[in-house]
């Protein structure tokens, strides 16, 4: 098989992580992307053989990438059924974005200590990239955008360890919003990012800090985790018609 990925479709943006590297590094930046675009939807089957045949790869390079992917619980590894991108139950998304504010709390105080101006600048680069990408209409790009900018900020605060987890809860966070997403799919979070960057070069922690907290808060709004969701008991469904006293049908 040949051994080579096959070429970029289009230029990669300076800073887009895993575009260089080892194949299994290429492979896992490609499918990592196509989760944070939303995508690759929630349960969806990553069959080996194909993925080998799209990426013109052998199969132990796509198990490596797969495996880094299920590290950071994004892939579901099943044993003798194959990968499957996961797909977050209510109770795992509440835990999710709970552990979220957390993190994001501490590289928002971090990089209000260490953040350069040229990172900063950066960060608003990426922002005017995001708001851009939903202004003509591309709200996978704006979404990638969006949570790339949450790891440029974790990168910002210098924290090696929460650099590793916050990609992961990114991640998992864009499966859960896929999945979970209410009706109401209008994005201002570049607006949120911009004011968050102007907080952090003030050197404003307490402000810096509020900012993030609603701009989690905003998110999860968007978020349906009523676990009385969808139910495939018909009796619980019409339980409302089954209490009511039936009608006489005149004859």
């Amino acid at each position: 098989m040949n051994e080579q990925l096959q070429p970029l479709k289009k230029p990669a943006r300076n800073g887009k992580a895993g575009r260089s590297g080892t194949q299994d590094d290429i492979v896992y930046a490609h499918i990592f992307e196509a989760i944070l675009e939303q995508r690759l939807a929630p349960g969806t089957k990553l069959s080996e053989e194909a993925l080998g045949e799209i990426f013109g790869v052998s199969r132990t390079i796509i198990r490596r990438a797969l495996s880094r992917l299920a590290h950071e619980s994004v892939v579901l590894l099943r044993p003798n059924r194959g990968a499957v991108v996961a797909s977050p139950t209510v109770e795992e998304a509440r835990q999710v974005f709970f552990s979220r504010r957390m993190v994001e709390r501490a590289i928002t105080e971090l990089a209000v200590q260490h953040a350069t101006i040229e990172q900063l600048n950066e960060l608003r680069q990426m922002v005017r990239e995001e708001r851009d990408s939903f202004s003509r209409g591309d709200r996978g790009a704006g979404i990638r955008l969006s949570g790339e900018f949450h790891l440029k900020l974790a990168e910002a605060a210098g924290n090696a360890p929460l650099i590793s987890f916050q990609r992961s809860l990114v991640s998992q966070t864009s499966l859960i919003i896929a999945q979970y997403e209410s009706g109401n799919r209008s994005h201002c979070s570049y607006d949120e990012h911009m004011q968050l960057i102007d907080a952090i070069e003030a050197r404003d922690a307490e402000l810096a800090v509020n900012l993030m907290m609603h701009h989690m808060d905003h998110i999860d709004t968007k978020l349906n985790l009523d676990e009385e969701g969808a139910s495939d008991d018909l009796h619980a469904v019409f339980s409302h018609l089954l209490k009511k006293p039936k009608v006489p049908v005149k004859g």
